[in-house]
């Protein structure tokens, strides 16, 4: 099928949304299983345990015995409560990273407690569109809210008072999530759901339909359980370890010259949709196939054109000494299990 459709489903028992672009499978989403770490975007009430000497850091209680590592905690003492949000899945065995920096999200709208002002998105170009959205806006309370709110691309297009509506929202879920500092440690406000997810930050689609096997979801996913993804003559290995991410990239057959940067370039091109369908994240090394150095700045350029797209956010670090590519990815995805689509 052409243009974008996103599919509902299940998978493994659990919740589940595809997107699918011209035929191709271009994002997933899956609910976190019952033993997954805090998902990303949950705010909670934390009570502050002990510091990390040295660290800059503070150990929190969380429910259920859980612990958070709150980093830049200078004067915060233990014992004293405060409101956090998880910023992504914590690794195996550590604890859940947060931040006390709460952003409530919507479709059409971002609110933000303790920052100023009425903004729209910087992707928003259209003056005439800037200035309808900022106008909804100010049919609801949020010039005299006290919070910032920030206007999505996703607002382009949607009704003036639904707009309003979910800016009025968020405030008064935002307002009573400060006013509820106070106690024990409590889960104050669930992440949303993967269907959930799909309506706020997939807002653009053709088509929204049910059932993975009729619209070829099942038959993309099997195709995330080999480590090699072909890509031309050449292809890449991606190969998570306990440590980090590996990537391999191969030039296969191809002899020429330029057999290097061709494989480098559609690695660049390829990476980022592979990384999200598999829902991987934090440290990533790419094992590259020998280029001149001269042709580094290119292969760099087109990296970061793939990445600017990409709605994970990736730091692209630079090169090491041996000559590999190194990233940092925000675990905001879980790791796709093997055998999920069987």
């Amino acid at each position: 099928m052409k243009g974008a459709l996103i599919v509902l489903g299940e998978l493994g028992g659990v919740e589940a949304v595809a997107r699918m672009v011209n035929g191709v499978l271009d994002d997933l989403m899956l609910a976190p299983d019952d033993n997954a770490p805090p998902a990303p975007g949950a705010i909670y009430r934390a009570v502050a345990d002990r510091p990390l000497k040295g660290q800059g850091g503070m150990m929190l209680s969380l429910p259920d015995g859980q612990t958070a590592l709150f980093r830049g905690a200078k004067g915060l003492k233990p014992g004293t409560p405060l409101l956090v949000q998880v910023t992504s899945y914590a690794e195996a065995h550590k604890a859940v990273p947060v931040t006390d920096r709460l952003i409530f999200k919507g479709r059409s709208v971002i609110v933000t407690p303790g920052a100023n002002g009425l903004n729209v998105s910087r992707q928003v170009r259209d003056e005439d569109d800037r200035e309808m959205l900022l106008e909804a806006l100010h049919r609801s309370r949020a010039p005299d809210a006290g919070h910032g709110v920030i206007i999505r691309t996703g607002a382009v297009g949607l009704d003036p008072d639904d707009i309003a509506e979910e800016a009025d929202s968020l405030l008064d879920l935002a307002d009573a999530v400060l006013a509820d500092v106070e106690g024990p440690p409590e889960l104050l406000v669930d992440a949303i759901g993967p269907h959930d997810l799909a309506f706020r930050d997939w807002p653009h689609a053709d088509k929204t339909v049910e059932g993975f096997e009729e619209h070829g979801v099942l038959d993309a996913l099997a195709e995330l359980d080999r480590a090699e993804i072909p890509l031309g003559q050449g292809s890449m290995f991606i190969e998570p370890t306990r440590a980090l991410v590996a990537v391999d990239v191969n030039t296969g057959g191809d002899f020429s010259p330029a057999a290097g940067l061709k494989a480098n370039l559609a690695v660049a091109k390829a990476l980022p949709r592979m990384l999200r369908l598999r829902g991987l994240g934090g440290q990533i090394t790419l094992d590259l196939a020998p280029m001149p150095k001269k042709d580094r700045k290119q292969f760099e350029v087109a990296l970061r054109s793939a990445f600017r797209v990409d709605p994970i956010e990736t730091s692209l670090v630079g090169w090491t000494p041996l000559g590999h590519y190194e990233l940092q990815r925000k675990r905001e995805r879980m790791p796709i299990a093997q055998g999920l689509a069987q």
